[in-house]
């Protein structure tokens, strides 16, 4: 397997995990079980996947000067990750999620941007550098939205493979920015709220996803939790089924559904074929519970036969 070159801009944060027997309603009290501090943020969940999975990634983002900065940034050099253009902001908070996850494995997340906030377009335009050295990008929506559409437009000058995962979704992504796209990969409501259409069954997500091609989109690729996921492209559209697992916490699941996409792309897997690389990583994901916790390495994933 030879190595990857993959760039990841995105946030960092650190999860505070709550486990509740459900979430609660607005204004009733509940008694939480436990609570947990775990590396997360979508960008640094999706570097830490590619890395545990043998790809060569480094990651552009911002930590602050408070006690969670510094383990953050361990955290990511730990799994791998080249973290050296990573800025720690002193005067700054790091991002925060606080996260609730129920007996089904369900959760609902408050984000507090922190130091994500600072990792603008002028922090983009500075690393162009790592750009046009990666073979490929991957980028959410968790910083400014302005440096997210810096990044692929640097991105796609450069001619490098772009990848972005809407989340949190904006109500709209410019058009200019969407034709730069080689793969975007939202959920259902990240694709309803881009495409503006319902998307309550596959052939719904079918029609909402072409919307978004029609804006010169490359490929959608959309996850559909339990249901699997919705390949679309011009040349047509391919449904992919889930594999059957007891889910326990969901988080990251998407996360780590990307990031084992683009390194299936890296090393030279059809669409088809990284699409299934990556079920199979979030599969493992949902069986454990955490973000960055519950990413496999690549010898569990290649041990999965099917």
């Amino acid at each position: 397997m030879g190595a990857s070159k993959i760039l990841v801009i995105g946030s960092i944060n650190m999860d505070l995990v709550l486990r509740v027997a459900y979430i609660p309603q607005v204004g009733e009290t509940l008694l939480g079980r436990s609570v947990e501090r775990i590396p997360g943020g979508k960008g640094a969940n999706q570097a830490v996947t590619a890395a545990k999975l043998g790809a060569s990634v480094t990651m552009l983002g911002k930590v602050g000067g408070d006690e969670f900065g510094v383990p953050l940034l361990d955290n990511l050099r730990e799994t791998g990750v080249n973290t050296a253009r990573i800025e720690l902001i002193s005067a700054a908070s790091s991002g925060l999620a606080v996260i609730q996850v129920n007996d089904e494995g369900d959760n609902s997340i408050v984000v507090l941007a922190g130091a994500n906030e600072l990792a603008d377009k002028d922090y983009i335009v500075a690393n162009e550098d790592l750009i046009e050295e990666a073979e490929m990008v991957i980028l959410q929506m968790e910083i400014p939205h302005e440096a997210v559409y810096q990044a692929v437009e640097l991105a796609s000058k450069h001619r490098k493979t772009v990848i972005l995962n809407p989340a949190p979704a904006p109500d709209f992504i410019p058009d200019a920015v969407l034709s730069k796209l080689d793969y975007l990969i939202p959920n259902e409501s990240e694709l309803h709220k881009l495409s503006g259409q319902p998307v309550d069954s596959i052939t719904a997500a079918e029609d909402a996803a072409k919307v978004l091609l029609s804006k010169g989109v490359r490929n959608v690729i959309v996850t559909l939790g339990s249901s699997g996921s919705l390949y679309v492209s011009a040349s047509g559209t391919v449904h992919v089924p889930a594999r059957a697992v007891k889910a326990v916490d969901t988080t990251a699941a998407g996360d780590s559904y990307v990031a084992a996409f683009a390194v299936g792309l890296s090393e030279g897997k059809s669409v088809q074929e990284a699409i299934a690389f990556a079920t199979k990583v979030s599969s493992i994901v949902v069986t454990k519970a955490g973000a960055q916790t519950s990413i496999p390495d690549r010898r569990e994933v290649d041990l999965l036969t099917q």
